[in-house]
């Protein structure tokens, strides 16, 4: 699929519309039930989604789906949504980034941030995701794919307790 878009030039529709179907399929919970559903069968489905979503998707997303829905792999729809978004967005040199903090960032300490991530990084830009959680104290916890950057008070008074238990007195 995603190549197909790659090869069409149709990466930033392709992209949207994936979006807005995320969108209503979580939006619509009996609709995934319907899908799941062991005594209906796939023709049914597959029916079932022609008729729902023909003319308001591309033919291109709407014959994805249904090749899903024919494989069994309907429950996994979620999963292969975000797989292309997250190739999508390595393709367009957008980063995704989880920053934790103790307390919220200002607006220009959020702009601080995403400048050094992309000072530092060889994104184009990025989609940063900020949390807080008070247990670290202070610092900050940033999350880039499955690099992490631990700079939390909570984690260095961890270190600090662990040296001090090696020490022999």
């Amino acid at each position: 699929m995603f190549e197909l878009a790659v090869e069409e030039n149709k990466v930033d529709e392709m992209l949207d519309e994936i979006g807005q179907l995320q969108k209503i399929l979580k939006e619509n919970d009996d609709f995934g039930r319907l899908m799941t559903h062991p005594k209906i069968n796939k023709d049914e489905k597959c029916r079932v989604v022609t008729d729902v979503f023909k003319g308001r998707i591309s033919d291109e997303l709407l014959g994805f789906m249904t090749i899903i829905i024919s494989k069994d792999r309907y429950p996994e729809i979620e999963g292969i949504l975000e797989y292309f978004l997250t190739e999508v967005k390595k393709h367009k040199g957008i980063g995704v980034a989880t920053v934790t903090t103790a307390v919220p960032l200002r607006s220009e300490q959020c702009k601080k941030v995403e400048q050094r991530l992309l000072d530092t990084t060889d994104y184009k830009s990025m989609e940063i995701h900020y949390e807080q959680d008070a247990a670290l104290i202070g610092g900050m916890v940033i999350r880039i794919g499955d690099r992490v950057v631990d700079s939390s008070i909570s984690t260095k008074l961890n270190e600090l307790q662990k040296d001090l238990l090696k020490v022999q007195i």
